[in-house]
């Protein structure tokens, strides 16, 4: 996660001295714009909005780009719950996709679970490892289908060049304490469609009809909800924002120097990456579950297995394998045009994988030589306990 300070603390102090809290509120340029105008600028994206966490950033996105109730939009069977639970806030149906060994959407799972209904791929990049956009691009082409990607767990990564969040229709990104940009809590939503960003902007902000300022581009005027963000926020995301890249940078050589001694092991493969020269998430695969736990066990500093997360793990999403909703009335599954079953094989492959699979911490704000050595200690022992097992 980045890390918060000093410029941080300055630069909210001086928000507080101004008096101006509010997005709308004051004259002039404030934080939030030049935020927006410089992640636009950095990120090659034509529009931003900031909104107030990743998750009204997802449903901010969806609300934007029409998906609504009838329709099916694909999920991954690993990403934090709210991906799934947008969906539904926008009366659409959420249906799991299998994952690949990279932890993302598997592109062959996809086009399997593409139906009449099917409206929208939502891939996530799952903690800093990137979806293979090239191939989930050509299917929703072939479809006619939207993408809207998830970039809350990779804000600032590329794939091929591009920043993710910004290849599809609409990006997702968040900003609260455990990404790569931390401001505690916040979001936002980039599109280069001016039609699609005007929509999100109305719907993020309940008021938007008596902000006179606001050009919708001819898009008529609907009621929304209340996802803006303050002018708090948008002074800790300038200060943030200006330590992206470098930390980005610093995760990328602790990546090639920790996967360079880890590949040597024989007790486990380097997990897989859509984008290996540009990675900055980092991954094991053992080939049974018992491996994976013991060495987690063994290995506690900045070692993950990810099935332990069970938030993540679709199995887990409650609410939405049994369908219930706030209300009988207003459950999207009423308003499906087809029954969406989720049943406990419906992601096997996917299980198989996460229940074997360890993350591994770069440790950005350690020194690249610490790092090296926690590599070296893990590949180390695991080769010697590995050839132990042979012998006995």
């Amino acid at each position: 996660m980045a890390k918060v300070g000093l410029r941080e603390w300055l630069a909210i102090g001086r928000v507080i001295a101004s008096g101006r809290l509010a997005r709308y509120g004051g004259p002039g340029e404030g934080p939030l714009d030049r935020f927006e105008k410089a992640f636009s600028q950095q990120f090659d994206i034509r529009h931003v909005l900031t909104v107030s966490s990743g998750t009204g950033a997802l449903i901010s996105g969806l609300s934007a780009s029409g998906v609504g109730p009838g329709d099916e939009v694909l999920v991954p069977a690993y990403t934090w719950i709210a991906t799934a639970a947008a969906v539904l806030a926008v009366g659409a149906v959420p249906v799991i996709v299998d994952i690949d060994e990279t932890l993302t959407m598997d592109p062959d799972d996809i086009e399997r679970r593409i139906t009449p209904r099917t409206r929208a791929i939502l891939p996530v990049h799952m903690a800093n490892m990137v979806c293979d956009m090239e191939a989930i691009m050509a299917l929703a082409r072939k479809h006619g289908l939207l993408v809207i990607e998830d970039a809350c767990q990779a804000v600032g990564v590329t794939y091929r060049d591009r920043r993710v969040g910004t290849i599809g229709d609409i990006g997702a990104f968040s900003f609260n304490q455990f990404k790569n940009i931390n401001i505690g809590e916040g979001g936002a939503v980039a599109s280069q469609s001016d039609r699609f960003f005007a929509r999100a902007r109305m719907y993020h902000d309940v008021g938007e009809l008596f902000r006179g300022h606001l050009d919708n581009y001819n898009e008529p005027s609907f009621f929304g909800v209340n996802f803006k963000a303050s002018q708090i926020q948008g002074a800790m995301l300038n200060v943030q924002l200006a330590k992206l890249d470098p930390m980005l940078k610093r995760m990328r050589q602790r990546h090639q120097v920790m996967a360079r001694i880890l590949s040597g092991c024989d007790a486990f493969r380097l997990g897989p990456h859509n984008d290996p020269q540009n990675a900055v998430g980092l991954h094991l695969l053992f080939e049974t579950e018992e491996e994976a736990k013991t060495f987690a066990a063994k290995h506690r500093r900045g070692v993950y297995r990810v099935f332990d997360s069970s938030r993540h793990v679709c199995t887990h999403w409650t609410p939405i394998l049994e369908k219930r909703a706030f209300h009988p009335a207003m459950n999207p599954y009423g308003w499906a045009k087809a029954s969406v079953d989720y049943g406990p094989d419906m992601c096997a492959r996917s299980l198989d994988i996460l229940k074997r699979t360890c993350r591994i911490s770069l440790g950005e704000n350690y020194p690249t030589a610490l790092m090296a050595y926690l590599a070296r200690r893990m590949a180390g022992q695991s080769s010697q306990e590995r050839r132990l097992s042979y012998a006995s």
